[in-house]
């Protein structure tokens, strides 16, 4: 039997033995449940020691400034939109699969070019303006 794992794509699941859940209370307003019932996730993903996640991957995901990622290279993703801890379960598995989801686009390399003839001269004559301008502000004969 094969181990459940969660789906990023076709090609890529993340086993569950990497990812941590922890069930703890959400915060907020909800009465009387919400002092008595642990609802809100925290889920956990290593995207630095992970081996599920190939190479170009991992160093795309640990780039990205996101505020969720700690110092060691751990995903953290708090979930507590529902009122069950089923449903924010499954809402922070699906936003762990999306954060790898956006990794996996790998940008394009940027092609330098030179500037355009007529956008130098327009860039230059934009400068001989806006000096002409401030020239004019700074003359004292006002009588």
């Amino acid at each position: 039997m094969a181990t459940p794992s969660l789906a990023v794509d076709a090609s890529l699941a993340i086993p569950e033995t990497e990812i941590v859940e922890r069930f703890v209370r959400a915060s907020g307003a909800g009465g009387q449940n919400v002092n008595k019932v642990s609802s809100a996730v925290e889920l956990r993903f290593d995207v630095a020691g992970s081996p599920s996640l190939p190479e170009p991957l991992r160093a795309r995901l640990l780039a990205r400034r996101d505020r969720r990622l700690t110092d060691e290279g751990v995903l953290v993703i708090d979930a507590q939109r529902f009122r069950t801890q089923e449903r924010n379960r499954a809402d922070a598995r699906e936003r762990l699969a999306d954060f790898i989801r956006a990794g996996l686009a790998v940008p394009k390399t940027r092609v330098a070019t030179k500037p355009t003839y007529g956008s130098r001269l327009r860039r230059l004559d934009e400068k001989k303006g806006r000096a002409q301008l401030k020239r004019g502000r700074s003359q004292r004969n006002w009588e």
